[in-house]
């Protein structure tokens, strides 16, 4: 299987010899290409949770008319997918209006008795769709959380004081200049508030990679530091964007709270895949496993908005990198 070992149900390739960085690339990627369905454009900026004997997901498909869209998928050990070819058909869940213009950059998590997804979606400009499902092929539609314009919604793995917990990037209707992650709380997965600032993008002198907008990415985990949070941090460049991959270490009570936060980037733009695309330039990771007593992770992002690659890290290490370069 290309040097890929299953460690305790998850993906994982040790890092190479001449590697100095806390995270390597898996050598085969990326694992998902462009055209893994009949009618896409692109596959990335996707999530994954273990799910059964194996693993599903929900992908971001742009089709050849590039029409935004997410899709269901499944695999045995993590790297190879077979994906539904037709979209997923949302039911009503806690709300009639399941209106949607567009839907991508979903992230999964499951709590308490199922898998949660949220997802951008399309309501009069870019607002966080959320919904749920048991097993992956009946998926129910909830109220958006927010009023539009925002993205990069992303929910915490349990209850946070009683109560359902979610990161998002206010923006615009856009490819925004801008964006700062904050969090925000629900007792019911239907109405939110409580919205606290997290973190904001750094000053260009101190952390140039991250100074133009800043978005959370896995749904966070938790570790004897805090809620480990990877994110991607942007700078507005001479050509255009350019993202890469961070971490920050959150109060596990007060996850508004951020303890440390990496001044050098964890991953960056720097290979073919990544750096030519439909975007060119882009890490954007959106979905993690991790094993806590194999101490290890991996990191699925996309690359240049075209492809599904995936990143490998020890859990303590990149802890560790994260306490010990904060910004």
């Amino acid at each position: 299987m290309n040097n890929i070992q299953i460690m305790s149900k998850m993906p994982w390739q040790d890092k190479p010899e001449n590697c100095n960085d806390v995270m390597w690339r898996y050598s085969e990627n990326p694992i998902i290409d462009r055209y893994a369905i009949p009618t896409s454009n692109s596959i990335f900026n996707s999530a994954v949770v273990p799910f059964k004997d194996g693993f599903a997901g929900v992908f971001r498909c742009d089709n050849k008319a590039v029409q935004m869209n997410i899709f269901a998928g499944f695999s045995k050990d993590g790297i190879n997918w077979d994906i539904e070819h037709e979209p997923i058909v949302f039911q009503e869940g806690n709300t009639e209006m399941i209106e949607s213009a567009y839907k991508y950059d979903p992230r999964v998590v499951f709590i308490e008795d199922r898998y949660w997804i949220t997802w951008c979606n399309g309501y009069h400009g870019p607002t966080i769709g959320i919904g749920y499902t048991f097993d992956f092929k009946e998926f129910f539609q909830c109220e958006n959380a927010f009023l539009p314009f925002n993205r990069n919604g992303v929910l915490f793995p349990k209850k946070i004081n009683g109560k359902y917990a979610m990161l998002s990037r206010p923006s615009d209707n856009g490819h925004t200049p801008f964006g700062d992650i904050y969090i925000s709380y629900s007792p019911d997965m239907k109405y939110w508030g409580e919205h606290r600032c997290v973190m904001k993008a750094a000053n260009f002198e101190d952390s140039a990679w991250q100074c133009t907008k800043i978005g959370a990415g896995p749904i966070p985990i938790l570790t004897n530091e805090g809620w480990l949070m990877l994110y991607h941090g942007v700078i507005n460049t001479c050509n255009g964007f350019r993202y890469a991959m961070g971490a920050a270490l959150l109060d596990e009570n007060e996850p508004d709270k951020v303890k440390y936060r990496t001044q050098p980037y964890l991953l960056g733009p720097a290979v073919n895949y990544e750096q030519n695309g439909d975007v060119p330039n882009v890490v954007f990771p959106c979905a993690a496993l991790h094993d806590e007593k194999e101490d290890k992770l991996a990191v699925y992002y996309g690359a240049a908005d075209t492809v599904v690659a995936m990143a490998f890290g020890k859990l303590s290490e990149v802890v560790a990198f994260t306490k010990n370069n904060s910004l």
